[in-house]
């Protein structure tokens, strides 16, 4: 190891001299912001991925991450403390290994654990004592505690004294440019004392604070908690769009006049449905968790009911404005707008706009999209669509034009101004009055 750690006093010095070698596993947009900051920060990073693509990208200067420019890599690479490998023997060679791997769902809505448990097992093979073992990735509570300290202690090794755990959820907001790996406050909750010390001694150096829980538990519940959130407030606020809808109001409006209230109140906002890595999934590792112990998170179940339905509703309302002008879905030609899950980022991930895309095309729609941030898109193994460049786009040669996601290169006034149709899914079209405009 760089520092020859081998007990607790080893590592607790090493980490806090700044003489520790960090090894992330996992170079997607959770670990190659946090190699950055470590970097930036005089900290040597060893970066493991199982895609050589990534580490050769790396390697020459280039980022695959929106967050991170090329001209940050290129500095990592110059400082001389920082490598990229598929070589997970290098483990053999840091003091503090982070996990930052994918957690996905399966079909059938259960966690698909299988990226944590390859990496883990990757790891278990390569430890050493005094070793500092951190999982960022989003799971179900009690995973660090009932997955991976097993694994560990079959090794051998004693947590809390010869090898140290904790969990700490990586909390990235894709394209948030006030709100980055560095000032946004990380949540530790270690095996033992000594873990959660050590993982906050840890991040200090990269990270503005942190905030230390009782147990990995808690901190695990702390991430799907804080998406649960998000996820039971927005399906609020897509049923009140349904409500409104039915009732003939703007619910753009009763939000808007809503939130002038200064307290007990805070506004979210209804669209297609949810899209990300988090928001959508996280809610989903609750109730299965809790399934497990004979209880059914009804809350969490109704608002992923409500916000799957959501890409439904655009579709049902795109044919409504283009029965207004008496053509059916089927032979109307229809052009997307914006495919990324939010707005200026090229994150498709569970983006809602391929649901609408993928039922217009099987109601008989001919379907266009343009997203600068997305090139290409594949709603099945038969059906892909290449983004049609905006300077080719002529409005008035579509049937409808259904705003999915509101990039800021848009010039809304030109579209609707251009538009037969429009159906607006995000309100981009507030404070224009037009009878062809369509709110959901």
């Amino acid at each position: 190891m760089s520092t020859q750690v081998k007990t607790y006093a080893d590592i607790k010095l090493a980490i806090s001299n700044k003489t520790f070698t960090l090894g992330v596993v996992g170079l997607g947009y959770v670990g190659l912001p946090l190699v950055c900051e470590f970097i930036e920060n005089d900290i040597s990073v060893i970066g493991f991925d199982i895609s050589q693509d990534k580490v050769d990208q790396l390697a020459s200067g280039k980022s695959y991450i929106q967050d991170i420019s090329d001209a940050q890599v290129v500095s990592c690479n110059t400082t001389g403390k920082f490598k990229a490998t598929t070589d997970f023997s290098a483990l053999n060679n840091v003091d503090v290994i982070s996990i930052c791997v994918p957690t996905p769902l399966r079909k059938t809505k259960d966690p698909d654990m299988s990226y944590i448990v390859s990496a883990v097992n990757s790891i278990a093979n390569h430890l050493q004592d005094g070793q500092l073992i951190i999982l960022e990735s989003t799971t179900y509570p009690g995973t660090t505690e009932e997955l991976l300290q097993p694994i560990f202690e079959d090794k051998g090794f004693v947590i809390g004294e010869t090898l140290f755990l904790a969990f700490s959820p990586e909390r990235v907001d894709p394209g948030n440019q006030t709100y980055t790996t560095k000032n946004t406050p990380k949540v530790v909750g270690g095996v033992t004392s000594r873990c959660t010390e050590l993982a906050c001694a840890t991040y200090e150096h990269a990270i503005d604070s942190t905030v230390q829980v009782s147990s990995p538990r808690a901190a695990e519940l702390v991430k799907l908690y804080e998406n649960t959130f998000r996820s039971v407030n927005i399906a609020m606020a897509n049923e009140m769009a349904l409500i409104a809808n039915k009732l003939n109001i703007d619910v753009w409006e009763v939000i808007e006049a809503a939130a002038t209230k200064p307290f007990g109140f805070m506004p979210f906002y209804p669209g297609p449905g949810l899209g990300g890595h988090c928001i959508p999934i996280d809610p989903s590792y609750l109730s299965w968790k809790m399934k497990s112990l004979n209880y059914d998170a009804r809350f969490v179940g109704l608002a992923e009911q409500i916000n799957t339905s959501m890409p439904n509703y655009v579709v049902k309302k795109i044919g409504i404005a283009l029965n207004s002008i008496k053509k059916p879905i089927n032979g109307s030609s229809i052009l997307i707008l914006g495919v990324a899950y939010k707005p200026d980022i090229n994150d498709v991930r569970e983006s809602p706009a391929l649901d609408v895309i993928k039922q217009l095309n099987s109601f008989g729609a001919t379907i266009v999209y343009n997203d600068d941030f997305i090139p290409t898109i594949s709603i099945n193994k038969a059906s892909s669509f290449n983004s049609i460049p905006l300077s080719d786009v002529h409005y008035k040669n579509y049937d409808c034009v259904v705003i999915v996601t509101n990039h800021s290169y848009y010039d809304i006034d030109v579209i609707v101004d251009q538009s037969s149709l429009v159906v607006d899914t995000r309100n981009a079209t507030k404070g224009i009055q037009k009878d062809t405009i369509f709110k959901i």
